[in-house]
């Protein structure tokens, strides 16, 4: 039986990739501190799982990265500090924990016996530089070459520990595959994302008043998280995706934050002007990957459209969170 490692494995797609490989029938072994994800009834259920272990380690600490088993086929890195405060908050230790974390998860692939793939969960945001400073083609491909944002800017630290990595698994002479999400979103994502803050917002809004959303005119495409671990799934079976770097998420539809937010309205069955709030600093403009490399590769095209995605995530959310006051992520 194969045998994977998910590191950040109870955080939101991590979950979901964990759920999708036991499904499959694989062996999972989830590696988390809970320094962002909780641990809700959903998490306790997979880890009820016969093939699933949980694995509680610091990935910074040299001390705690020796206990981790020799024996895995696949590791999936997908531990890293995120989220705006995060990133606003502490720059620097956003900059050297990511690298940190990454450097002793090269240092255990490399003691495996029979690793078929490191897979390295990058981010959309190495093509901010490209966007801001240059003429940034959209939909957006892998080879299109990367510039950095201003390195004073503490927002610039995230893409910046991203972009290191991403050199460092090309040069680590394993087998791997760097990935670039682009706007997975779906159930048990948190709150800090902008499907979710808008489903919650205009749940709460009363008739006769509106519903405020920033950067309206800023433009998307979203990949529901189903998809999301289908193609990740395939990307690690398929030898012809080692060593490259692939896009994941939606080609299209491309949609406006104020398209969006009509989209939610329509979902939770209210009829609320939309008004138009602040641009979200440092929100890029534009977000849209080039999938055609991917698909090329893999076969697998994207399923689950924007309405429908929105409504599954609407139901969980309102199941889980809206009406219970539960917390998913922090």
């Amino acid at each position: 039986m194969i045998k994977v490692l998910i590191t950040g494995g109870a955080g939101f797609i991590g979950f979901h990739l964990a759920r999708k490989c036991v499904n499959e029938g694989l062996r999972v072994d989830i590696l988390d501190n809970f320094s962002r994800a909780v641990k809700d009834r959903e998490l306790d259920s997979l880890l009820n799982e016969t093939n699933v272990r949980f694995i509680s380690c610091d990935l910074a600490s040299q001390d705690e990265i020796i206990r981790i088993d020799t024996d895995y086929q696949v590791i999936f890195h997908l531990a890293a500090i995120i989220g705006v405060q995060h990133v606003l908050n502490k720059p620097y230790d956003v900059l050297t924990k990511n690298i940190e974390m990454l450097s002793h998860v090269i240092e255990v692939s490399r003691k495996q016996v029979s690793l078929s793939r490191l897979l390295y969960m990058s981010t959309s945001e190495v093509y901010a530089g490209t966007l801001r400073y240059f003429e940034l083609l959209f939909p957006t491909a892998e080879d299109t070459p990367l510039a950095i944002t201003d390195m004073a800017e503490a927002r610039t630290s995230y893409m910046l520990s991203k972009i290191y990595g991403e050199a460092m698994c090309q040069h680590s002479k394993l087998p791997y595959t760097i990935i670039r999400p682009h706007n997975v979103y779906g159930p048990r994502m948190g709150m800090s994302h902008v499907i979710p803050e808008l489903l919650k917002r205009a749940l709460e809004t009363e008739e006769g008043g509106s519903l405020t959303v920033y950067s309206v005119s800023h433009r998307r495409t979203f990949c529901y998280i189903d998809d999301a671990v289908e193609l990740l799934y395939r990307i690690v079976q398929n030898v012809n995706c080692k060593d490259v770097t692939l896009n994941l998420g939606s080609q299209g539809p491309e949609v406006s934050i104020g398209e969006l937010a009509q989209v939610i309205l329509e979902t939770i069955g209210k009829d609320l002007p939309v008004e138009s709030g602040p641009v979200t600093s440092g929100s890029p403009p534009r977000r849209a990957p080039d999938m055609s490399r991917a698909l090329e590769l893999t076969g697998f095209q994207t399923k689950v459209g924007l309405q429908e995605g929105v409504a599954r995530t609407f139901r969980w959310y309102n199941e889980n969170v809206f009406q219970t006051g539960g917390i998913t992520a922090k």
